[in-house]
């Protein structure tokens, strides 16, 4: 793996943008080619994309407050639903706004929630601020469980969706690849209608999805490289050092609480554009386990790591349905040997390996000195 890397980072800058753009467009595509290695049988391909993309965006928003400031957060779900409620009510039978305008007030709702959530509590650390935040999502399912206008148990349906283009039919209609015996075909019966967000076809949503999950990639690499990361990875490494030095830690973590309800709100609404219809049970504990989850086993504080840690988490359920009865189980027993065997998750942020790395190398030159001593005595 060191070496592809290496390699790849040797190539020419004009060869590693095309690589990537290559990639993003096997991506978009992933859905019409119909792969049936990775297609998930009984179960509709896009709208699983569509769910990898939304738990992709949240484990990037999630990857700010615990990866990169060092926040544990176990109730992020909680940002995730006032997002998806914000807009849901702007939407529905509340108001009738257009989803296009209701998600900058969606997302500008969860920022301000993260601000308060984070204002009296980023005082407590570790653990106490970890059992703090589960109270904050409980408290947000409670609240739409008991308040009429949040629908109740019941919830809110009738959520606007993205505006369609080109009418019932999109701009064109693209057809699926058709594996047959032996060959491979253009299924022109099989088709998706470009840009038109329907129903039935979920394809359009995951390109949707998949376009914010990018947007998001290049803001979060900026602000990693800028002088805000530099101050999160200070916080994270040694807090009181960091505020020796100058840096004002409270600040800082206040913003990565902020920027990570931002990310968390986005992905809440677009999920219940994409429903159309949310209740409480669509925002239960069980989903701020496998938002960190998905972090954790793809590496917290590697952005590339969490996304495949997202797709690991919300796929591999989904392409196994026939063990169904078995995926929690199977699940926490790989949870259970990554913690053993790769506890830094499955690709480890660059700082992680080079720690390890200089730890290994003292290590041996500690022994070396030992062996030494020991020949002269």
């Amino acid at each position: 793996m060191n070496k592809i890397k290496q390699r790849f980072i040797s190539l020419p800058r004009p060869v590693k943008v095309l690589l990537w753009v290559l990639l993003a467009l096997f991506a978009y595509a992933l859905p019409l080619l119909e792969l049936p290695i990775i297609t998930t049988p009984g179960v509709d391909f896009g709208g699983v994309l569509f769910v990898v993309t939304m738990y992709a965006l949240v484990a990037i928003g999630l990857n700010i407050v615990v990866g990169y400031a060092g926040l544990l957060d176990l109730g992020y779900v909680g940002f995730y639903a006032i997002g998806a409620y914000t807009a849901a009510i702007l939407t529905s039978f509340h108001a009738h706004w257009p989803l296009l305008l209701s998600i900058p007030v969606a997302v500008v709702a969860t920022t301000i929630s993260g601000v308060l959530l984070g204002a009296p509590t980023l005082r407590v650390r570790g653990d106490y601020l970890a059992i703090v935040t589960l109270g904050f999502g409980e408290i947000i399912r409670l609240v739409a469980v008991n308040v009429e206008w949040l629908g109740e148990r019941k919830g809110i349906s009738n959520i606007a969706r993205p505006p369609s283009i080109g009418g019932d039919d999109g701009l064109f209609q693209i057809p699926h690849l058709y594996w047959g015996d032996g060959t491979v075909l253009l299924d022109t019966e099989d088709t998706t209608a470009f840009l038109k967000f329907g129903v039935l076809d979920q394809i359009p949503y995951y390109w949707l999805g998949l376009t914010v999950v990018i947007a998001m990639l290049f803001a979060d690499k900026l602000i990693k490289n800028s002088r805000v990361g530099r101050a999160w990875e200070a916080t994270r490494e040694d807090e009181d050092a960091a505020e020796l030095m100058g840096v004002p830690t409270f600040r800082f973590k206040l913003l990565a609480f902020a920027t990570g309800a931002f990310v968390g709100g986005l992905a809440g609404a677009l999920y219940a554009s994409r429903q159309s219809f949310i209740n409480p049970d669509s925002f239960l504990l069980l989903f701020s386990i496998l938002f960190l989850a998905a972090v954790v086993v793809g590496g917290q504080g590697n952005r590339w790591g969490v996304v495949v840690g997202a797709v690991l988490v919300a796929y591999l359920p989904q392409r196994f349905r026939e063990f169904d009865d078995f995926r929690v189980l199977v699940f926490g027993l790989a949870l259970v040997l990554l913690a053993a065997w790769r506890p830094e998750g499955l690709f480890p942020p660059k700082r992680t390996v080079r720690a390890r790395q200089l730890e290994q190398d003292l290590e041996e030159l500690e022994e070396g000195h030992e062996g030494e001593e020991a020949a002269r005595a």
